[in-house]
């Protein structure tokens, strides 16, 4: 028995690219767990095909779910939209990517500049969801966007199914790249020191919930539910557990 290659690449395999990465090759991380993270953070994804000859990208709202053959990328989208047409019955062979920008890092020269981010790519063939599965599928969808929503709104109409469409990508073609460290500049590039370096971290928070006015309902009339609350209070301790794990990386050690 052969014991698989742990870097996602099948430079050979006609439907998918070489996953190898090629500059900074320690930044790639094969751990399941590390594209776990990166898509169950993902509120889109960009899609890139190729139509008609020219390359384009798409963006997509996402989920990560399972339809019983295992974890899946969903796309959702409309019954007419295009990739959903390209689709047809085979499938279409599409790259989609989620990329997270965790902070820009100021070195003392833009030389040594960079930026901390998470990154995955997942080639393969997406394929429509079947008629059976979609409502379940759109469930899963709204579960990762909007967790907890499902219990406090009504059940989705038949009507309503049929209008709207998923993709679902498998996830066994991806490549993901990560950077999360402080600045990387060598000791003896002549640099000022007195110019401050270090990483200014970035990350998706929630504004304060802004009530809508929905068929003749005046704004305010009923409280914010708890999947709003608990939406914004995951974003902001996602963040401030990810700022303080960066400053543990970049606080200097004793000797």
């Amino acid at each position: 028995m052969t014991t698989p290659d742990p870097a996602p690449h099948l430079p050979d395999h006609p439907d998918h690219p070489d996953m190898t990465v090629r500059r900074k090759r320690d930044r790639q991380q094969t751990d399941p767990e590390a594209l776990r993270e990166v898509l169950g953070e993902a509120f889109v994804a960009h899609v890139g095909l190729v139509r008609g000859g020219h390359p384009i990208v798409l963006p997509f709202l996402c989920g990560v779910g399972d339809l019983g053959a295992g974890p899946v990328l969903l796309l959702h989208g409309s019954t007419g939209g295009g990739l959903f047409l390209d689709a047809g019955p085979e499938g279409v062979q599409v790259a989609a990517t989620v990329t997270h920008l965790d902070g820009i890092v100021f070195a003392r020269s833009t030389f040594d500049s960079s930026a901390n981010y998470r990154s995955a790519m997942i080639a393969g063939r997406a394929t429509v969801v079947p008629a059976e599965l979609r409502a379940e599928a759109l469930w899963q969808v709204s579960d990762h966007l909007m967790p907890g929503r499902r219990d406090e709104v009504r059940e989705m109409t038949a009507k309503e199914v049929r209008q709207t469409q998923v993709l679902q990508l498998p996830l066994e073609h991806a490549s993901v790249k990560v950077r999360f460290a402080g600045v990387g500049e060598a000791a003896d590039d002549g640099e000022d020191h007195g110019v401050w370096a270090g990483v200014l971290p970035l990350a998706v928070r929630a504004g304060a919930p802004i009530p809508g006015t929905v068929s003749g309902d005046t704004p305010g009339d009923a409280r914010v539910d708890p999947s709003v609350v608990g939406l914004a209070s995951r974003l902001e301790a996602v963040a401030t557990a990810r700022e303080a794990r960066l400053a543990a990386v970049m606080r200097p050690t004793s000797v």
